[in-house]
């Protein structure tokens, strides 16, 4: 869910990506993360009219910025040093550790339990209450875009990321137990997107081509659904987001298109949901499927949108989210050129989504002038903030204990003897929302923490 540093990032040439760096939707949709030329922004999603911006920093050329859900936990990473991740206590304003790594950082992805780097041909595992370095993934397949995906479920805290660099193929490796679960055989070109479901059963695939995209059950690897985006021309899908009930998949590309798709399957065999001519259709295609030729069984497999958005321009990076915003399903789409839309999406009858309300992020609109928004643009749902999944479903912290942890210095990694107090490993999720309780990583909360990702 999120979109980096590229053609159109600082020094591309499109324009206003030029002061672009990155986007990112935080794990449960309720934040949206920008990184520019000159600064970084954390903006709050929980109204449709209005955009609050709840912390602004002047750290510039950021291209890499995480949220931990509603917590104030940021992770950065800038082209000053893209070696280098700064782990960030926002509301406090002070730095909680760093840590350097062999090549460029490409990817930071994190949930409840762990957090994990991605480097072009090696991954790191961190435990995020302490950040102590758990795992490294060495001579993984040549991943220049630093293509991963983190379940958001910590209870399992599935990893996903490309087992070739020639073929679509999929490690599911579970990042608790630190044992590799799956290859997943899922397109005959190399990927291009990937993400998991809120429950980590399902996992979306999409390749180069970006004709075909594909859902696996999880830790299976078996597929569920295969959805047809497009057959006239090979795109670019720069993002890919299920529901936070799983039964819709949102997809957005280079072109002017964002695709919705339906997880739907057929009713038991007697029943009602059954007993219509749609699903009797479906069963004789299924059943007649196989006698065709692999190719032709796939071709009937695939079904269309259910949904689409007609996006003002095309060729412009974006990331797009499926969230529920003041109790209604809505589309969220922000774009490299500085502005994030919100579509109403109808769950029952699907179709075009109606713009509800347009933001600019940064930037100025050229004919309208800095945060003007468009007019007939008004939500006609009710206007009621929604509690963020974070606020509803952590469960309180466990308090600190007083083991030590050996710091590690930024020359190497050599131990400089110091003792850091360690924080204690919570039982279940730390309620990261809480203005009273720290972020997970809190034994280097005053900016002296600092570590040399070591491999295990």
């Amino acid at each position: 869910m999120e979109i980096g540093e590229g053609a159109g990032g600082p020094g591309g040439p499109d324009g206003p990506g030029i002061r672009f760096g990155c986007a990112s939707f935080n794990q449960d949709s309720t934040s949206l993360a920008l990184g520019t030329k000159t600064n970084y922004k954390l903006f709050s999603l929980t109204m449709v009219e209005k955009l609050d911006c709840i912390h602004e920093s002047e750290t510039p050329d950021v291209y890499i910025v995480e949220r931990l859900f509603s917590s104030s936990l940021v992770v950065v990473v800038s082209t000053a040093m893209p070696q280098r991740m700064n782990i960030y206590h926002f509301k406090k304003g002070t730095e909680i550790c760093n840590y350097s790594y062999p090549d460029k950082i490409l990817a930071v992805k994190l949930n409840r339990q762990r957090l994990v780097v991605c480097l072009e041909e090696s991954i790191y595992i961190h435990n995020i209450k302490d950040m102590k370095l758990l795992k490294t993934l060495l001579n993984t397949p040549s991943n220049p875009s630093g293509l991963c995906a983190l379940s958001v479920n910590h209870s399992n805290s599935y990893l996903a990321y490309p087992g070739s660099a020639t073929i679509g193929e999929i490690i599911v490796y579970d990042a608790n137990n630190l044992s590799t679960l799956t290859m997943i055989p899922a397109h005959d070109s190399p990927l291009a997107a990937l993400t998991f479901n809120a429950s980590a059963t399902k996992l979306a695939s999409a390749s180069e081509k970006g004709t075909v995209i594909r859902v696996f059950s999880i830790p299976e690897g078996l597929r569920l659904f295969e959805f047809r985006r497009g057959m006239k021309r090979y795109v670019n899908i720069s993002s890919l987001s299920f529901s936070p009930d799983g039964q819709f998949l949102c997809a957005s590309s280079n072109t002017e298109t964002v695709h919705i798709f339906k997880m739907e399957q057929m009713g038991p065999s007697g029943g009602d949901e059954a007993a219509t001519w749609t699903s009797y259709v479906g069963k004789m295609f299924s059943a007649a499927s196989s006698y065709f030729p692999a190719q032709v069984s796939g071709m009937m497999s695939q079904d269309r949108a259910f949904a689409t958005v007609h996006l003002l321009t095309s060729g412009q990076r974006n990331v797009c989210t499926l969230a529920t915003i003041q109790k209604l399903p809505r589309l969220l789409v922000a774009t490299a050129d500085g502005q994030l839309f919100i579509y109403n999406v109808d769950p029952q009858d699907g179709g075009e989504c109606m713009l509800a309300q347009k933001h600019r992020i940064f930037g100025v609109d050229d004919d309208q002038g800095e945060g003007t928004e468009l007019e007939g643009s008004k939500v006609t749902g009710p206007v009621q903030a929604c509690p963020s999944y974070a606020a509803t479903a952590a469960l309180p912290a466990s308090g600190p204990i007083t083991a030590t942890l050996t710091g590690y210095s930024e020359d190497g990694g050599a131990k400089k003897g110091e003792v850091i107090p360690e924080h204690e490993f919570a039982a279940g999720p730390v309620c990261l929302d809480d203005e009273n309780e720290f972020p997970p990583i809190n034994w280097c909360r005053d900016g002296t923490g600092g570590g040399q990702a070591r491999r295990s």
